[in-house]
C-alpha cells in the first residue's frame, strides 16, 4: 500500500485527498464504484461525499442512503439486495477512526466476483495512514477568516420518511450548492442532509442511537451544522452555521489534543490568563505553560491569539 501511503502524506484538502487516495488503491484493489464519506468525528454520521455511482442509481440515492444507515438493523440484506439489482456484486468498507473520534468511511462496491480476504486484508491496512491524513485534512479547513457579516439563521429542509425533499426555504438551496456543488443546470443533491435524515431513521429502527447531526465545512474555514428531527410523518433538518462550542470541538479533535490538552484550549477560548487556568485545573503555571506549547506544536501556530481566531473563524 506504498501508493496509498505517498497519497496520504502528500496531504491536501479533503476532496483532493481522497481522490488521490482513490487513485492510489485502485493500483491495488479493482473497484466499480465507490463512496467515500468524511464524518462527522463525534457522531459519524457522513457528509460530503467523494462518490461514482451507476448512472441508473442516481435518481435512487435517497434510497441508497436510507438503506445504508438501516443495514445493521437488517444484516445488510436490504441494502445489499438492491445494489445487486443494480449490478453490483459486493461491497467493502473501510472506517477510518481513532482516538479523536471518526473522520470518514469508505465503501468500495464491484460488478462481478466479490472482493477476496487478501483484498480486505489489504483494505484493513489503509485504515491507520488514512484516519490520520484525513484528521489532518479537516484541521487544516481551520482558518483565519476575512471579516463578514453575520449569517443568518439556521435554513430548513423537510424530507418525506423515505428521504425525499418536500420542501425547503429559499436561503436552503444556495447552503446546498456549497455542500455539494452539482454539475452546471442541475439541483443540488443533499447529501449531508440525507444522511441526517437517515440517521434519524435507523435510531428510531434501534439500529443504533447515534446523534442524527453532523458538521460539514463548507469553504473558507466556514462549517456549517446540519441537524436533523422527526416532524410529525416528516423528517426537517436544519443548516446552520457551527457554534463556537461546536467549532472549538471540532478543531481540537482535528489537531490531536489530549483531553486535557482540550480542557484548557477551552479555558483560553473563553479569555482566561495562565493563572486563571492553572487556578481551575489544578495545575501549576509552569504546566500550564507546557500545556500550551504542545497544543502549539500540534496545531503549527505560535500565539494565542492566532490559534484562537483560527479555531473560531474571525
Amino acid at each position: 500500500m506504498t501508493a496509498v501511503e505517498a497519497a496520504c502524506r502528500a496531504g491536501g484538502d479533503p476532496v483532493s485527498l481522497r481522490s488521490r487516495v482513490l487513485r492510489a488503491l485502485k493500483q491495488t484493489v479493482r473497484f466499480d464504484y465507490h463512496a467515500f464519506l468524511l464524518t462527522d468525528p463525534e457522531t459519524g454520521v457522513g457528509c460530503s461525499p467523494v462518490a461514482r455511482v451507476p448512472d441508473e442509481l442516481m435518481p435512487s440515492l435517497p434510497e441508497v442512503i436510507r438503506l445504508r444507515y438501516l443495514s445493521a438493523a437488517t444484516g445488510g440484506s436490504q441494502w445489499r439486495e438492491f445494489l445487486a439489482r443494480h449490478g453490483i456484486a459486493d461491497v467493502a468498507t473501510v472506517v477510518f477512526s481513532d482516538r479523536h473520534g471518526t473522520w470518514g468511511w469508505l465503501d468500495l462496491w464491484r460488478a462481478g466476483d466479490p472482493f477476496t480476504a487478501a483484498e480486505r486484508q489489504a483494505l484493513d491496512a489503509l485504515c491507520e495512514p488514512v484516519t490520520e491524513a484525513l484528521r489532518h485534512s479537516q484541521a487544516e479547513t481551520f482558518i483565519t477568516a476575512p471579516a463578514r457579516p453575520p449569517r443568518p439563521g439556521p435554513v430548513v429542509l423537510l424530507l418525506s420518511r423515505d428521504l425525499t425533499v418536500l420542501r425547503q426555504t429559499p436561503e436552503t438551496n444556495a447552503y446546498l450548492r456549497q455542500l455539494v456543488p452539482p454539475p452546471e443546470g442541475q439541483q443540488p443533491i443533499p447529501a449531508g442532509a440525507y444522511n441526517v435524515g437517515a440517521q434519524v431513521l435507523a435510531n428510531e429502527a434501534g439500529t443504533h442511537s447515534r446523534p442524527a447531526w453532523a458538521r460539514v465545512h463548507l469553504a473558507s474555514g466556514l462549517w456549517m451544522t446540519l441537524r436533523a428531527t422527526t416532524m410529525g410523518d416528516a423528517i426537517a433538518v436544519s443548516i446552520e452555521e457551527s457554534s463556537p462550542a461546536e467549532r472549538v470541538d471540532l478543531f481540537t479533535r482535528a489537531c490531536g489534543l489530549s483531553p486535557r490538552e482540550a480542557e484548557l484550549f477551552g479555558h483560553l477560548v473563553k479569555g482566561q490568563d495562565t493563572k486563571e487556568i492553572a487556578t481551575m485545573m489544578y495545575l501549576s503555571e509552569h504546566t500550564v505553560q507546557d500545556h500550551l506549547k504542545s497544543i502549539f506544536a500540534k496545531t503549527g501556530e505560535r500565539s494565542r491569539k492566532t490559534l484562537i481566531a483560527r479555531a473560531l473563524g474571525t
